[in-house]
């Protein structure tokens, strides 16, 4: 989506907000029940456009259980989920079509080329100029020395940018990106923080990691869920500053222990 800020006079000021508030993530009382297992438990959140929040928590805690909520790829048991203004349950296919997701274990073809993947990516979503669209998001990603490669060939980094590229082809403006720097080298590393920080300028962005230094180099704000309830949600700065600058490991620790 693109806004010509040059002729922004043109805009109703309330209006305008209205829309860039719209354009967020907002979940109210989501709950996932498995029996009497409950792996998600009544959480309620916003994720903003502009703002890289940090989905973290142990194993088992209930985090990849909400991303599959969040694409719609689970319902929930209770609870309404919101992406742009719209609820997913009644407006599930252009929802879907508004995100891109990149799981932690990326189902990619690995017979298929690196560029003849991404062009089977494209085509299910329709797109213009598909072509060009591969062509952008190859250099976007830094997977041009490895394009005619079959993916099944490339080193797990490789596979991750093939992940990475297939979750924003589409120019979506939500991203939930699973553990996205899994599997880099540090050069590889540096590229793709940098490519998620001008992602996250302009989109919706939920990354979920383990790794606590890639939350400090990405993330603006933090949610932290344990037994599938929020025991944190605020800015970095303000969860440092709650717990007298102590590091974001030993704060996680004493939240989910």
């Amino acid at each position: 989506m693109f806004i010509c800020f040059k002729h922004i006079e043109y805009f109703n000021i309330p209006t305008f907000k209205l829309f860039l508030k719209q354009m967020s993530i907002k979940i109210i009382n989501l709950s996932k029940h498995y029996g009497t297992q409950k792996a998600v438990d009544n959480i309620s959140f916003e994720a903003k456009t502009g703002k890289i929040l940090g989905f973290l928590g142990p194993n088992g805690a209930g985090k990849t259980t909400t991303m599959r909520m969040l694409t719609g790829y689970l319902m929930p048991t209770t609870g309404e989920i919101e992406i742009n203004g719209k609820n997913i349950k009644q407006n599930s296919i252009a929802v879907k079509k508004s995100i891109g997701y990149l799981p932690e274990n990326t189902p990619l073809y690995t017979d298929m080329y690196v560029r003849e993947f991404l062009t089977f990516v494209a085509e299910t979503y329709q797109l213009k100029n598909i072509a060009q669209r591969v062509d952008d998001v190859i250099k976007q990603v830094g997977l041009t020395p490895e394009q005619h490669k079959k993916i099944g060939m490339l080193s797990k980094g490789y596979k991750q940018r093939v992940g990475l590229a297939q979750a924003i082809i589409h120019e979506p403006e939500v991203l939930i990106l699973d553990e996205p720097t899994s599997g880099l080298d540090p050069n590889q590393l540096s590229d793709i923080r940098t490519l998620i920080k001008t992602l996250g300028a302009t989109k919706t962005l939920i990354i979920s990691t383990h790794i606590m230094q890639e939350v400090e180099a990405l993330c603006d704000e933090i949610i932290i869920i344990n037994k599938g309830k929020i025991v944190a949600n605020t800015t970095l700065n303000e969860l440092k500053n709650q717990y007298q600058s102590a590091s974001l490991e030993d704060i996680f620790r004493k939240l989910t222990l």
